[in-house]
């Protein structure tokens, strides 16, 4: 299996290059295209003043300074796919940029997502990686923003018996057959060990008949969260952790919190997140 087409989001800011850089490398891997996308939108205005001419000169103002930022957008676009000739395309528009991504995913098998800004979203101009696994139905990859390269020979499968851990685990097919090794790992309270022994076991099963070279990891938690899982990863020399996203209601995630949002907030492992 493979991905014939990787999409990302592009952007002006020298923060979000990591971002493109890292989908330049895996659309080179698996020789498939690479779609970039830049999108950016005019924030409404919070009041009405009554000076109707002041407000059209700010939004003619801010219409020429999203302009220039889509222009940049594509030089960095051509210059850093340059090497990938055809299979590049790019578009932009004056549109909320996580719609449009999502949107444009009809055309991709893989998203890549991450980067800069980790601690403000902004949704007219940024795309945040949550909200593209949930609203694209497509696997997201979340590059760290200082993270080296991609290497993604050993890989660490976070299994927890859900929907969401079983789209993960066929989305990230492509990565696992070219993986030396696959740790598919659960953490769990240990009552619940006896079962997760056999679901994993199951899960290794399913990956040797692939031809992959999986083996199964259980550990006893009280409360898994997902600083277990990061460091499992660590223990393992994964620097790719697949995983389910939002297997529980997003507004369950949002008010307690929940291992994909401790997982999207670091920056050690790149993730991959399917919904």
């Amino acid at each position: 299996m493979t991905y014939a087409a990787v999409l990302t989001h592009v952007q002006a800011d020298p923060e979000a290059a990591p971002r493109l850089r890292c989908a330049v490398e895996i659309a080179t891997r698996f020789n498939a295209a690479l779609i970039g996308v830049a999108a950016e939108m005019i924030p409404p205005l919070a009041f009405d003043s009554g000076y109707y001419s002041a407000e059209s000169d700010w939004v003619t103002a801010m219409r020429d300074i999203i302009d220039a930022r889509l222009k940049t957008a594509r030089e960095s676009f051509g210059a850093a796919s340059a090497t990938l000739g055809d299979n590049a395309v790019f578009a932009c528009g004056m549109q909320l940029p996580a719609p449009a991504v999502a949107a444009a995913s009809r055309a991709a098998d893989l998203i890549v997502a991450g980067g800069a800004p980790r601690n403000m979203h902004d949704p007219y101009m940024h795309c945040a990686a949550a909200e593209l696994a949930i609203a694209s139905g497509r696997p997201v990859l979340v590059a760290p923003p200082t993270a080296p390269p991609l290497v993604a020979k050993q890989v660490l499968l976070a299994w927890k018996d859900t929907r969401e851990a079983r789209r993960a685990m066929s989305d990230a097919m492509p990565f696992f057959e070219q993986a030396e090794r696959v740790v598919v790992a659960a953490v769990c309270p240990d009552a619940a060990t006896e079962q997760s022994l056999h679901e994993v076991d199951d899960v290794v099963r399913a990956l040797n008949r692939r031809g992959v070279n999986a083996e199964a990891r259980v550990a006893q938690e009280k409360h898994p969260e997902g600083f277990h899982i990061l460091r499992q990863a660590s223990v393992e020399g994964a620097d790719l952790i697949v995983c389910g996203a939002y297997g529980h209601t997003r507004l369950g995630e949002w008010v307690f919190g929940g291992v994909t949002a401790d997982l999207l907030a670091q920056d050690s492992a790149y993730l991959l997140l399917s919904h």
